[in-house]
């Protein structure tokens, strides 16, 4: 029961639209999600796997969300929305954790045992991210909305972009879940396009410098070609 209280207030806490722990409780697909997974995560650890999977099947064809009964979950957990999530077997989520809808915690198919990411403590992970592998994402760690995140992720820092890649935050302790922003992040792909754009207008220009040294006839030539439109100019207003 404590649980479920705290549940309830970390969901009014960070969602302006939940005017009341009663309304949350019996209205947000969410926590209905996740306390039909703490029944089914039950079953599951006693070795009564088929209804720990009936159980989940009837939470996901109810909420849509799916959470598969194996996974662990920390205290505090937050879905918003939630539609489209799924979280894998071996998935684990540590405390006050936010995720959106669409998001994915699963696997590459290609590993064993461990498959799915854990999240550590205070995750914030956005709308349509995918969290693929056996890896962890660490503490106060924040993914952008649609990243698709396929290596381990530092504490206190950003991933972003697909597949994504990480920006960190340096000498301060930040608390992305509390904040709930999800989109206002660095790009680091947009910051190296955007240093190539400024390199390359600067080599076009010594380019050109060049070029008019070795053919000065072409630079007098443009400078005709200017002052004789600006004549024209002048005479088509004069007219």
């Amino acid at each position: 029961m404590s649980h479920l209280i705290e549940t309830l207030g970390a969901y009014q806490a960070r969602d302006p639209a939940a005017r009341s722990k009663l309304e949350v409780f019996l209205l947000y697909p969410g926590v209905h999600a996740t306390i039909y997974h703490r029944i089914a995560h039950a079953c599951y650890k006693h070795n009564l796997k088929f209804l720990a999977r009936a159980i989940s099947q009837w939470s996901r064809f109810w909420t849509g969300i799916e959470i598969h009964p194996g996974a662990k979950i920390g205290r505090r957990f937050v879905i918003d929305h939630g539609m489209g999530i799924v979280i894998g077997e071996t998935a684990e989520i540590g405390d006050d954790c936010l995720i959106y809808h669409g998001v994915t915690l699963g696997g590459t198919g290609k590993d064993k045992g461990k498959r799915h990411p854990t999240l550590g403590n205070n995750v914030l992970v956005g709308n349509g991210a995918r969290i693929l592998g056996p890896f962890k994402v660490g503490d106060n760690a924040r993914i952008a909305a649609g990243s698709v995140v396929l290596s381990e992720v530092p504490p206190d820092s950003t991933a972003v972009g697909v597949p994504a890649q990480v920006v960190r935050v340096h000498g301060q302790s930040v608390h992305y879940a509390d904040d709930v922003d999800q989109i206002n992040v660095e790009n680091p792909l947009l910051e190296k396009l955007a240093a190539m754009s400024s390199r390359l207008e600067f080599v076009e220009k010594l380019l050109d410098e060049q070029y008019l040294k070795e053919n000065p006839l072409d630079d007098h030539r443009n400078e005709v070609r200017a002052a004789t439109k600006e004549k024209g100019e002048e005479d088509h207003a004069t007219v």
